[in-house]
């Protein structure tokens, strides 16, 4: 306990007792729940294969190795005493090798936006629905035979109708013109991967985090646990989980393309397509080895429905799978390492900005290590 106040040598001594006196009731609730959990553990696995809601990947077969790629997007701002400096990347990294892509990938496997903003609260959620974007377009262009996008499949339309619901109001931000000018090739960057056409070439959302429970809900289960949390403990290595219809929203699915005026009917009629392609998503959950948690798999009808298909994606998720100190897929996990160094690197960009204008600033220099002044940062992913 020593040891743990020596963490907290600069806050009074009451503050630190009673915060360590809270963190071990925390500690004790969350003991309760893992006990909980094991007490039901062979229940629940009996009742899942009973209703045989548990596959083995080896009855789906061995497929020839698929290639791999992931992508991930992060955006970021510094917020300065004169302005906003923001930027917004995405990245695609191939997975282990081999197998390795031969077939032509365009280049740049990357996407940044770089711009300054005049101070607004809403900057960030247009920011980020052009970083979502971006992703989309990036995944479109990658020649692999699986595709995993870091996030849920529903990620793209809350995002998008957020951003279409501020972008025409502040039309001074420059990132609101660039969501504006491009989210038609968003939309259909999103409505192709939604719907998962191709049969040489898959898409799958894997989130880090969700709340949905379908499989809870689907067993009748009165348990506050997600999937993904009950289904670690319940699945064993190399099975997973029947797919069954991503759980629908209390509210429908919508995007509010009547905000943005002069757009044509190509907007109203793709968002129509996306929101029932929503409807048509659905979700698995896999354990590919006992050092990993379930992974939450969120794919198109056709790929569900299609057991060789489902025997490929398991195999690619599987080989990317390859070490205990990462807990998602090789390229899923280098492309989140990757993109999230940009609001790392957010303050050099700003000294690189500084500097250039400090060059080339005739009054008093002054005033420009005072407009540049970062005082608070926001990042997302």
């Amino acid at each position: 306990m020593d040891q743990d106040k020596s963490l907290f040598a600069d806050l009074p001594v009451a503050l630190v007792d009673e915060v360590l006196s809270k963190a071990s009731d925390a500690g004790a609730n969350m003991l309760e729940t893992l006990k909980e959990l094991k007490k039901n553990r062979e229940n629940q696995r009996k009742e899942l294969i009973d209703k045989e809601l548990i596959i083995h990947e080896s009855d789906l077969g061995y497929p020839p190795l698929p290639t791999t790629c992931g992508v991930d997007g992060s955006y970021a701002i510094e917020r300065l005493l004169t302005a906003d400096f923001v930027a917004a990347a995405a990245v695609a990294v191939e997975g282990l090798t081999p197998p390795s892509e031969k077939r032509y990938w365009e280049q740049p496997n990357h996407s940044v936006y770089i711009s300054t903003e005049t101070h607004n609260p809403d900057t960030s959620t247009v920011l980020r629905a052009v970083m979502l974007g971006r992703e989309l377009l990036l995944a479109m262009k990658a020649p692999h035979d699986i595709v995993m996008l870091d996030g849920t499949m529903t990620l793209p339309i809350i995002y998008f109708n957020q951003a279409l619901n501020k972008a025409p109001e502040t039309p001074e931000l420059n990132c609101s013109q660039e969501f504006l000018n491009h989210f038609l090739e968003y939309f259909e960057a999103y409505l192709s991967i939604l719907k998962g056409s191709r049969s040489d070439k898959h898409y799958v959302a894997m989130p880090k985090y969700s709340t949905r429970r379908e499989i809870g809900k689907l067993m009748r289960w009165d348990m506050k646990q997600d999937d993904r949390g009950l289904l670690t403990s319940l699945l064993k290595p190399g099975e997973l989980t029947k797919p069954v219809p991503l759980e629908k929203p209390d509210q429908p699915w919508h995007l509010n393309t009547n905000a943005v005026p002069n757009v044509g009917g190509r907007a109203s009629e793709i968002s129509e397509q996306i929101v029932n392609a929503l409807y048509q998503v659905y979700v698995c959950h896999y354990k590919p080895h006992s050092w990993l948690p379930a992974i939450r798999l969120e794919f198109s009808e056709s790929l569900a429905k299609n057991m060789h298909l489902m025997a490929v994606l398991m195999q690619g998720i599987k080989h990317q799978c390859a070490t205990a100190s990462m807990l998602e897929p090789y390229p899923i996990y280098l492309a989140d390492r990757t993109v999230k160094a940009l609001a790392r690197s957010l303050p050099t960009f700003r000294q690189v900005a500084t500097q250039y204008i400090s060059e080339n600033y005739d009054g008093d220099i002054g005033e420009v290590f005072f407009s540049m002044h970062g005082y608070r940062s926001e990042t997302g992913g």
